[in-house]
Formats: structure tokens, sequence, C-alpha cells
């Protein structure tokens, strides 16, 4: 009997030790988007039909903002037996780049716009630059995510002029199918036309393929670059570019298949 106090203490002891108050995580209030699964199949089904396409080609596309130029105030240290790359922990900012970027889903080449801004024409222009570089095609798909910039006027215009659709547009925020934001997706997004835009679902960014190419380039460029002005980064993104187009692109093996939808 007199053991038990003490055990109670120690329990109780036990139980305080594992609040730890001194850390956080973030978690995700996930925003409903009652076309998940539908937009998953969609994308997993395009795809899986790649390697199969003769007259239509796709793409995966978005932007990484805010790239900094840092220049490190010292040189590396190199490495030596037993020690990797010794590097400044301080540096200099020289601002910052935008890459809009596409990958060629069956190939894996990339191409790119990079510069200061991002607005809705930077975006427009890329989708007809690459268009351009690939004009023997008939269907152009496209996956992205929901970025305004990829629901935007000048998308919309650059997409019917293109497809060749002399069509009234309407006016944005007033009628026709430049009115909102879901009458301008509902346009990109359907069939028939010669540029189809494929969503994917909200906080779904790992269902675009790009995105894993940008994750190539922070490991092999981004992480360990030290970079005079905007000017030698946008230099050495596009540098980089090149050198994986001819060195090392490959179509990603894409495994998921999303889950089967209920008629």
């Amino acid at each position: 009997m007199r053991g038990e106090p003490v055990c109670r203490a120690s329990s109780e002891g036990a139980k305080k030790k594992t609040l730890q108050p001194h850390r956080s995580r973030y978690w995700l209030n996930a925003k409903a988007d009652e076309r998940k699964e539908e937009r998953i199949a969609d994308i997993c089904t395009l795809y899986q039909q790649v390697s199969n396409q003769r007259d239509e080609i796709t793409f995966s596309v978005d932007e990484m903002a805010g790239i900094q130029a840092l220049e490190r105030i010292a040189a590396d240290l190199p490495m030596s037996a037993g020690k990797p790359v010794a590097r400044e922990f301080e540096y200099q900012r020289h601002g910052t780049q935008t890459l809009i970027a596409a990958i060629r889903i069956a190939i894996g080449t990339v191409y790119a716009h990079c510069g200061d801004p991002r607005t809705e024409a930077d975006f427009s222009h890329l989708i007809e630059a690459v268009i351009d570089q690939h004009s023997s095609y008939r269907v152009y798909h496209f996956v992205l995510d929901q970025l305004n910039t990829h629901k935007s006027e000048a998308l919309v215009r650059t997409v019917a002029r293109l497809s060749g659709l002399e069509i009234d547009l309407g006016i944005k925020g007033e009628s026709g199918i430049l009115q909102s934001m879901q009458t301008r997706e509902d346009f990109l997004s359907a069939s028939g036309k010669a540029i189809v835009f494929h969503y994917t679902p909200k906080h779904a960014s790992w269902m675009n393929q790009i995105e894993i190419w940008f994750g190539i380039l922070s490991r092999k460029l981004i992480k360990r670059g030290d970079f005079r002005s905007k000017e030698q980064l946008r230099d050495k993104l596009l540098a980089f570019i090149d050198y994986f187009n001819n060195s090392l692109a490959k179509p990603f093996r894409w495994t998921y298949l999303g889950k089967p939808l209920v008629a």
C-alpha cells in the first residue's frame, strides 16, 4: 500500500513528459471538391493513354514562383575524406524569378519561360509557344492546377483563337464564357476543341507531373546554387533545362490509377 502513491506520481510524471508545448505541426482543413474522384480518374486515364496517342499530345504545366537569386557571402569549402562540402550560412539577396514550365508527358522534355512577373498573359504565352513548337498535332491536352491564372480571360481568348473558334466569348464578370471562373473553366476543360485543359482537384498538386520535375530542379540546381544576379539565375535555370532535355529526360512511371467511380 505504501508504494501506491509513488506509482501514481510516476504515472502522472510520464504523462506530462508526453506533452511538447515547444513543438507544432501543420494540418490541412481540406476544402471540398465534389469532382475530386472524377478529376483524378480523368488525369490518370490521360497519363495512361499518352503512349498510344498519334495525333494528340499531352503536357503537364505549372509555375514555380519566387525562386530566389541568393549569393553566398563566402565560397564553399571543398569536401574532403569524411567531410561534406561546407557552405556559408549567410547570403545576399538579388531578387526573384518565376519559372513557368511544361513537361511533355510521353518523353519527359521540358519547355519553359523565365522572368520577373507571373501574369495571366505570361501563362497564355507559354501555352501558345508550346503549341507552336508542336504544330502538327490535332489535339493538345494540358494538366494543371486551379490557380486563377489558369482560368483567365487571356487564356480563354488564346484558346479560342488557336482553336479557330469564332464565337462570342461574352464579357468578364457579366456574361458568356468569360463571365466567371467557373464558366471559363467549363470552356477550357470542354472536349471537342483543339486545346483541352484537365484540372487537378484542390490540394492535389501531386497529380501534376511537372511538380515532380520541379523537385528535381530544386535538388540539382536551386538548393546548391550561388547566384550573383537575377539574370544569372535565369541563365542557369534555362541552361539546366537544356541539359536536362539532352541528357536526363525520360517519362515518369505513373502507377496511381485512382479509385473506381461508382455509377
